[in-house]
């Protein structure tokens, strides 16, 4: 085990049986291409071996951090030792820079596949850090590899390699959602893309009540639209994308979620700017929720909600049947709205801007829509959001604002 600095060099040799080994020590300039060339030997007696774990294997020679750090834009390192400790199965590795980087990591054990540890790696890149979220899931050592580039970069460069421990492993059922990103949380691909004074920059977000808002200050031509998956979804009437709201203010995005069942989400979030037709991946969220949330889910979205409507009341998309509900909504640019259900009810606006009306939901089974019309020449009216009447047995309507 090769471990390097500026200045110094460091070998701890492990010989697998009792005898009489030869260790040969090659070396070079650190910036030749040059074949490494014999400097020296020692001869090692082991009387008695160890017969401890294997390390895992290492393609990259070196453990701990590389010897020219700072040349790859890295400046500090939270963990140097030559064995990093994982009692409770999870590590935070972070790593202070000196300019914007991006970084990848590989995580190696002998009992774990390549499509479960990269469930173990939630990773963050913000201008002067990068941060790397690690799971353990089994017993024994690891090799965390760190690989970073430029911003402007082709190729990601091997700068350290940890050998880490874990002597008491997370439960597999707490592992992250798969398909994460290099961004989560908010970073650098969060503040080139508009997105600033995040709510919640760490990229882990644990709720006990089963729901969670994440906002962000926005410039006013970025559109954000958000998606919200789980690996297994146990139990869930709805599709998930009806349990995750986003609201556009002027100069500010929310993005509510609200779970149908406890287990480990991911957030999605994607923009785009009025000059592109496409949204591009920003970053992503992990929701942690181990109580047991049943959280009815929001009204289906139509395209014509966008940047300045809110729904205030109700804020759930599923209505009690035969029941009276205050509806309260901005739509700006309407010149009507209504609700369209068992009866037509027109909304009136009132001097703050807001469309409001009691209506009546009717039997089990009708769909309710909100509707308006936005060119006052034309009769027709566009379909803004969908709700469904259940069976009575729905929690609360709740109201925002």
């Amino acid at each position: 085990m090769m471990m390097m600095s500026e200045n110094r060099m460091t070998i701890k040799v492990t010989p697998p049986t009792e005898g009489l080994f030869d260790l040969m020590i090659f070396a070079r300039h650190a910036d030749s291409q040059d074949p490494y060339n014999w400097v020296c030997s020692y001869q090692i007696q082991c009387l008695e071996p160890h017969n401890g774990e294997k390390l895992p294997e290492n393609p990259f020679h070196f453990w701990g951090l590389h010897q020219k750090l700072r040349d790859f834009g890295i400046k500090e390192s939270s963990h140097k030792g030559e064995l990093l400790v994982v009692p409770e199965g999870t590590l935070l590795l972070t790593l202070q820079t000196s300019r914007p980087l991006l970084a990848t990591y590989e995580l190696v054990n002998k009992d774990l596949d390549a499509a479960l540890s990269k469930k173990c790696l939630a990773a963050q890149a913000e201008e002067d850090k990068l941060s790397c979220h690690v799971l353990c899931p089994f017993q024994g050592h690891y090799r965390l590899s760190v690989f970073v580039k430029d911003l402007g970069g082709i190729t990601f460069r091997n700068v350290a390699n940890f050998l880490m421990h874990c002597s008491r492993p997370i439960n597999q059922n707490e592992l992250f959602p798969l398909g994460l990103s290099m961004h989560c949380g908010s970073g650098i691909s969060s503040s080139s893309h508009g997105l600033s004074n995040p709510s919640h920059s760490a990229p882990i977000i644990t709720t006990k009540v089963g729901k969670c808002n994440i906002t962000f200050h926005t410039t006013t031509d970025v559109e954000v639209a958000a998606s919200l998956s789980k690996d297994k979804v146990v139990s869930t009437k709805y599709p998930l994308d009806r349990y995750i709201l986003v609201t556009h203010l002027r100069t500010k995005v929310s993005v509510c979620v609200m779970l149908p069942e406890s287990g480990i989400y991911k957030v999605g979030l994607y923009g785009r700017s009025k000059d592109h037709k496409d949204f591009i991946h920003i970053c992503d969220y992990v929701i942690r929720c181990f109580s047991d949330p049943s959280w009815p889910p929001f009204p289906r979205v139509y395209s014509l909600w966008r940047t300045g409507c809110v729904l205030l009341e109700p804020r759930t998309g599923v209505l009690q049947e035969e029941t009276w509900v205050r509806f309260r909504v901005k739509v700006p640019k309407a010149n009507q709205a209504v609700v369209l259900g068992q009866e037509k009810t027109v909304l009136q606006q009132t001097t703050n801007m807001v469309w409001e009306g009691d209506v009546f939901t009717g039997a089990a089974g009708t769909q309710v829509k909100l509707a308006a019309k936005f060119n006052p020449h034309c009769s027709s009216l566009e379909v803004l959001l969908m709700f469904e009447v259940g069976d009575g047995s729905n929690a609360s309507l709740g109201c925002s604002g």
